[in-house]
């Protein structure tokens, strides 16, 4: 698809995020919420649909569930309810999920990200609580369902059709798992299927204000790979429209389930799509609806953390880094913490920031390891950035040191500097003389341009003796022996 062809096309795109949410039990039974277990070691009599089994409503889910609600400026009602599901599938023990289609446990909201350096505003319809199903497990000559994740709390956040490019699909889900992390209500680890993504995605011309049918791409578990399949589904929706302009839009493309074929980058119809009447929803009759109060509500709300965009609004305004640079950690809460504790040893946030970000991570990164689990310690970092501010080593020979720090994690720098020679920096003004003589030896028409009044000319000067000693001699003195050097000359 050319650029002149997507000009003329709006994408119009919704995401449904299910997120299994982080309790010690199941959402209606006493059976553990854990993963990694052997296969259907977590099970109970609810989980496995047996007869007479009845679902006891997990008082922390619905804790959490609220959490988020606040968290996104929701309507929480004070009456929601559940209701069954059926539909029949081997990893659906009981044929039926208990769920929340009439009365959501959350209402409305908003979700602010960043995209691409512009601040958007996505509008959540609701959100409802409901239990996962067991997972398939396929083999050479079998397969067998593990029902470990059967009654898994989930919550699935269910956005308005509000998202028009895969790059704000992106922000959005990011943010949402930001904001989950950051309330502690999920791991949301996609490698292990506690956030999956399902995305609605339809095209529409641009200046139309109807929304055209919806084709969903099911179980995207990677941001990477849903922007794929964003790219590649309205890739194929607007070939069928531009190839069919005369036929009714709802038989050019119609309501759809899809999968991606990662390998060629193309949405696969596997079924035409369910309608609400198919599912037969009704009333669960062995739950009663949740009843809350304004009180028990807003004791949540008081009670919530730091949320990401609040975090992201302060280091930007008053830690002064770059919007880039705070996305880079907020979205990583685990490293945004780590930040947090070693900027109580450091009044420079934004070098902090770029030593954890990209001098630490980077060198860690060929190693495979991650800062959190590399043995570091903040407070390390911290100190290594104060010693440059300071003057007390230079920032080349902290690179230095930030690679015996990668090799000898735990290490203090400041014994690493001490028992090193090579990382003492030089502030002999009799030894820094000779590098400086044999750089204006070496570069008489940079001296001339220097004394002509180009400026650039000293700091090219000063570059080449810090280029001489390798970084070792302070700045600072080599400035003011240049400066000395080239007035008394």
């Amino acid at each position: 698809m050319t650029d002149i062809q997507y000009e003329n096309w709006e994408p119009v795109i919704g995401l449904e995020i299910h997120v299994q949410l982080k309790t010690r039990s199941k959402l209606f039974a006493s059976s553990p919420n854990r993963f990694g277990d052997e296969p259907n070691a977590n099970i109970d009599i609810v989980d496995t649909g047996h007869p007479g089994a009845l679902p006891v409503l997990n008082k922390e889910a619905v804790d959490k569930a609220i959490m988020f609600g606040c968290a996104i400026g929701a309507e929480i009602p004070l009456f929601s309810m559940f209701d069954r599901k059926s539909y029949f599938y081997p990893d659906s023990p009981r044929n039926f999920q208990i769920t929340q289609f009439e009365h959501p446990i959350i209402v409305g909201g908003t979700i602010t990200a960043d995209v691409e350096g512009h601040t958007k505003t996505f509008t959540i319809h609701h959100a409802h609580l409901e239990d996962d199903a067991g997972m398939l497990r396929h083999f050479s000559d079998f397969a067998g369902v593990d029902y470990n994740r059967a009654g898994v709390p989930l919550l699935e956040i269910v956005s308005d059709p509000c998202i028009h490019s895969p790059k704000e699909a992106t922000a959005y889900a990011m943010a949402i798992k930001a904001i989950m992390q950051y309330l502690d209500v999920s791991d949301c680890n996609m490698e292990e299927g506690s956030l999956r993504i399902d995305t609605n995605v339809s095209v529409r011309p641009k200046g139309d204000q109807t929304l055209r049918n919806k084709v969903e791409i099911k179980n995207l578990n990677s941001f990477a790979n849903m922007e794929i399949g964003i790219v590649a589904e309205i890739t194929r929706q607007i070939r069928a429209y531009t190839q069919y302009p005369h036929l009714d839009p709802n038989e050019v493309v119609p309501s759809a389930t899809c999968r991606l074929d990662l390998e060629k980058k193309v949405t696969v119809v596997m079924r035409t799509k369910e309608e609400a009447k198919d599912y037969r929803y009704f009333p669960e009759p062995d739950l009663p609806p949740i009843a809350l109060s304004k009180n028990y509500i807003e004791t949540i709300r008081k009670n919530l953390p730091e949320l990401p965009h609040e975090r992201y609004k302060r280091y930007v305004e008053v830690l002064e880094l770059t919007p880039y640079a705070a996305s880079s950690l907020i979205n990583e809460k685990s490293l945004a913490d780590y930040f947090e504790k070693a900027l109580q040893f450091c009044k420079n946030g934004r070098a902090l920031c770029n030593w954890i970000t990209v001098e630490f991570v980077g060198r860690l990164k060929e190693k495979g390891i991650s800062l959190l689990k590399s043995g570091i310690i903040h407070e390390h970092v911290a100190k290594l950035v104060n010693y440059i501010d300071e003057k007390k080593i230079t920032g080349r020979i902290a690179k230095d040191v930030a690679d015996v720090m990668v090799q000898f994690p735990g290490r203090d720098p400041e014994i690493i500097i001490k028992e090193n020679p090579n990382f003492q920096p030089i502030h002999d003004t009799s030894r820094i003389e000779t590098l400086v003589d044999q750089v204006l030896e070496e570069n008489q028409q940079s001296l001339s341009d220097l004394r002509a009044g180009k400026e650039k000319a000293f700091n090219f000067l000063v570059g080449q003796v810090m280029k001489l000693c390798q970084g070792t001699a302070s700045p600072d003195v080599v400035k003011e022996v240049l400066t000395k050097k080239v007035k008394g000359s």
